[in-house]
């Protein structure tokens, strides 16, 4: 018969192993209890831990993605309002036109609204949103346009220099009640149009981009999201507005301004119906931003719902073992206080 050796050290030490474990799991239990998921998802999913990292990954970027659609969907809201603004602006500019074209009393009054639609034309284009410009295109941080009233204006010395190689005097000069309306319409078709419809628009007025910001609203979806300053109807509203503010002066002749308000009433109709359709072109990709970002945050919640069957945890069998290893614990600390005390001499006579 063998008898195996027992002593108060080696079952010390079972305990003490033991409890090392139990400390261990507990650590864990805690954890899971807390997050209400498994502590080591690759020991719990073994080779499914795969699976949900791509899960993790792919859930990543669709909120990068979503966190993104919201900064736009900002940008878009106020670009909509900024064109709001403008098309209302235009609205009561064209009425006040309209009225100059057969009142020539309104002249003063014409040439007050038309400065005012050209500062708020140019305020209105260089607005910003989260530091960055809404009209400039691609070229966020440049302001896209100049404007005409700055001291130095290039955009004001071509249009003053325009009229001077025209007619041979400045647009004050006592000799412009000598232009016919024919003149005037020449002079707009040919010196005036070129420089807001043609290449003098970016040389003296525009630092904008005609490229839009493209941006990427889905994972495999891209949209338009901007309007730059350089749209046809911007254009031609600072055409109307420069013009009938530098124009419309004391000195010119009531032919020359009849024939100037007769094209600035149909450019601003033109500018307006622009606006209009760059308001809608707006409202569409905020639709589809809308629209992709509601798609976006269902496939989030299926990622979630699935991984989260992958790594939930019970809390009421979390809170169990926690139970357990704390009474597994505290009774090693018992058994070890009591192993501690057992000695031979306590014996020995």
């Amino acid at each position: 018969m063998k008898i195996t050796g027992v002593s108060t050290a080696a079952l010390s030490q079972s305990l003490r192993f033991s409890l090392v474990r139990a400390q261990a799991e507990l650590v864990k239990a805690q954890q899971e209890a807390q997050t209400g998921q498994v502590a080591d998802a690759g020991l719990a999913l073994g080779a499914g831990a795969a699976k949900a990292v791509s899960f993790s990954r792919d859930m990543d970027r669709i909120q990068s993605i979503v966190d993104t659609n919201g900064l736009i969907k900002s940008r878009l809201s106020a670009t909509q309002d900024a064109l709001g603004q403008m098309k209302t602006g235009a609205d009561d500019f064209l009425n006040t036109l309209v009225i100059g074209v057969s009142d020539a009393s309104t002249a003063a009054e014409a040439r007050i609204s038309a400065q005012n639609m050209l500062a708020s034309l140019t305020s209105i284009l260089n607005s910003s949103f989260n530091g960055e410009y809404i009209f400039a295109g691609i070229n966020t941080d440049v302001k896209p346009v100049s404007d005409f009233t700055a001291e130095g204006s290039s955009a004001k010395a071509a249009f003053d220099a325009a009229f001077q190689a025209h007619f041979g005097f400045s647009q004050d000069d006592s000799l412009a009640a000598g232009i016919t309306a024919d003149q005037m319409t020449e002079f707009l078709a040919t010196s005036v149009e070129p420089q807001f419809l043609g290449t003098g628009w970016e040389t003296n007025w525009s630092s904008a981009s005609d490229q839009a910001i493209v941006s990427r609203i889905t994972l495999s979806e891209t949209s338009e999201t901007s309007v730059s300053a350089n749209a046809e109807a911007f254009r031609k509203l600072a055409m109307v507005a420069t013009s009938v503010a530098n124009l419309t002066t004391d000195s010119m002749s009531e032919g020359a301004r009849q024939a100037l308000m007769q094209r600035a009433v149909s450019l601003v109709g033109e500018a307006i119906t622009g606006l209009t359709g760059l308001q809608s072109s707006t409202g569409l990709a905020e639709q589809r931003l809308s629209t992709a970002t509601d798609r976006l945050n269902t496939q989030l919640d299926l990622y979630e719902r699935h991984l989260g069957g992958m790594l939930e945890v019970d809390p009421y069998e979390a809170q169990t073992r926690i139970s357990d290893l704390r009474t597994s614990i505290e009774t090693s600390y018992a058994l070890t206080a009591r192993l501690q005390q057992l000695s031979l001499l306590k014996y020995i006579s």
